[in-house]
C-alpha cells in the first residue's frame, strides 16, 4: 500500500513538473498581457487538472501578480476571458498605431510584450494600458452573456427610460455591470499589490497606470447600447425586442485613440501624494481622457535602452503627408524603392446558380522602405 502511494505521489509530481509546468511558463512574462500571447490558456478548460487542484496553474502563471494570483484561484474559469481580452487589445493596438514610428509591435520572448518601451511613463503606456483594459471588460462580459462563466449570465440592466412603452426589454445583453467589476479589480490588483513613497516615481507611474486602466474601462462601460430584433408579419417591425449590447471594440479602440492623441501631461502635487496637470491652460483630464508623465522617444532609430525598435526596413507611402508618409515615418533619412509583384482575384463575375468565378490577375506596384 505504502509503495503505491509512493509511486502515485512520484506519477503526480512526475506530471506537474514535465507536463503541466512547463505548458504553464513558456511564454509567460512579467505582465498579465502576455497571457494574450499564450494560446496554452486553454489548459484551463481542462477538468481533468481540477483533480490536483487550480493551485499550481495559477502560480505558474509568471505574468500574474500575487494579488492576481489569488483571483485566478477564485475565479479559474475566467482567466480564458481574461486572455482573449488581452489577445484583442494587442490586436486593436496594433491596428491603431500600424502607420506609426512606434507600430505596438510585440516582442517574442520579451517579458513585457511590448519591450522596454513601456518602461517610459508615455502616452504609448498609458494607451497599451487603456486598451488592454478595455479587452478585459470586453471578453467578460461577451462570456457572461454566453454562459461560459460560474459566476454571472445575462445583464441585468434596467430597461433605458427613453425606449419606447411598446417595446419588450427581455433579450439576453451583455453583463458589461459584471464585466466593469471584474475587470477592474483584475488590472487595478496588480498596481496596488506593492506600496510605494510619496512623490516617488514609482507611486506616479502607479497613479498613471491606474486612472488609463479606468479610461479603457469607460470607454466600453460608457458606451454601451440598445439593440433590438424586430418581430412582426412580413417583418413589419411592429414589436420588438432588446437588449443591452457592447460598443464594437474597433469603436473603442478609435475612441482611445483620440484619447491618446490629445493625452494630458501630468505631475504630482506639492504633498506628492496625487498627478495633476501639468499645464494649467489645459483643461484638467477626466476620468475616460488618458495621461502621462513623460515624454515618449521619437522611435526614429533602434535604441535597446528605451526599447525603439527604430524605422529602418519599414514600408512607407509616398504620396502621404500625414504619420505614414515616407517623410515622416522614416525621419528624413529617405527610403528606396522596390517593385513588387501583386496577385489578386479580378474579373468577378456571378453565376447562376449560385457561386462567383474570378480570374487571376497580376500587377506590378511600386513599394517604398525606409533606409
Amino acid at each position: 500500500m505504502a509503495r503505491k502511494c509512493v509511486l502515485w505521489t512520484l506519477t503526480v509530481r512526475i506530471f506537474l513538473h514535465i507536463v503541466l509546468f512547463p505548458l504553464l511558463v513558456s511564454g509567460i512574462g512579467d505582465i498579465w498581457w502576455s497571457l494574450g500571447l499564450s494560446p496554452r490558456l486553454n489548459v484551463f478548460r481542462n477538468p481533468n487538472l481540477y483533480l490536483i487542484g487550480t493551485q499550481p496553474m495559477c502560480t505558474q502563471l509568471k505574468g500574474l501578480s500575487p494579488g492576481q494570483v489569488r483571483l485566478c484561484q477564485l475565479f479559474t474559469d475566467h482567466m480564458p476571458a481574461v486572455g482573449r481580452g488581452a489577445q484583442l487589445g494587442i490586436l486593436e493596438c496594433q491596428h491603431q498605431f500600424a502607420n506609426r514610428r512606434w507600430n505596438c509591435s510585440t516582442i517574442e520572448g520579451d517579458s513585457s510584450v511590448f519591450g522596454p518601451v513601456l518602461n517610459v511613463a508615455s502616452r504609448e503606456a498609458a494607451f497599451t494600458h487603456a486598451i488592454s483594459s478595455a479587452g478585459v471588460i470586453h471578453s467578460v462580459s461577451r462570456s457572461c452573456k454566453e454562459g461560459e462563466l460560474s459566476k454571472c449570465g445575462c445583464s441585468k440592466a434596467g430597461r433605458p427610460k427613453d425606449m419606447a412603452r411598446d417595446w419588450i426589454w427581455g433579450g439576453c445583453g451583455d453583463n458589461i455591470e459584471y464585466g466593469y467589476r471584474f475587470a477592474k479589480y483584475f488590472v487595478d490588483t496588480r498596481e496596488r499589490d506593492k506600496n510605494h513613497r510619496r512623490g516617488s516615481r514609482e507611486l506616479g507611474r502607479m497613479l498613471m497606470n491606474l486612472h488609463n486602466n479606468e479610461a479603457g474601462l469607460r470607454a466600453v462601460y460608457n458606451y454601451a447600447m440598445v439593440a433590438c430584433k424586430c418581430h412582426g408579419v412580413s417583418g413589419s417591425c411592429s414589436l420588438r425586442t432588446c437588449w443591452q449590447q457592447l460598443p464594437a471594440f474597433r469603436d473603442v479602440g478609435d475612441r482611445l485613440k483620440e484619447r491618446y492623441d490629445g493625452a494630458v501631461e501630468v505631475r504630482f502635487n506639492k504633498r506628492g501624494t496625487k498627478l495633476i496637470r501639468r499645464n494649467k491652460k489645459f483643461n484638467k483630464p477626466t476620468s475616460e481622457d488618458l495621461v502621462y508623465f513623460e515624454n515618449s522617444p521619437d522611435y526614429c532609430n533602434a535604441n535597446p535602452e528605451t526599447g525603439s525598435r527604430g524605422t529602418v526596413g519599414r514600408e512607407c507611402s509616398k504620396t502621404s503627408s500625414g504619420m505614414d508618409g515616407c517623410n515622416l515615418l522614416c525621419c528624413g533619412r529617405g527610403y528606396n524603392t522596390f517593385k513588387r509583384k501583386v496577385v489578386e482575384r479580378c474579373k468577378c463575375k456571378f453565376k447562376w446558380c449560385c457561386y462567383v468565378e474570378c480570374q487571376t490577375c497580376e500587377r506590378i506596384e511600386d513599394v517604398y522602405i525606409c533606409k
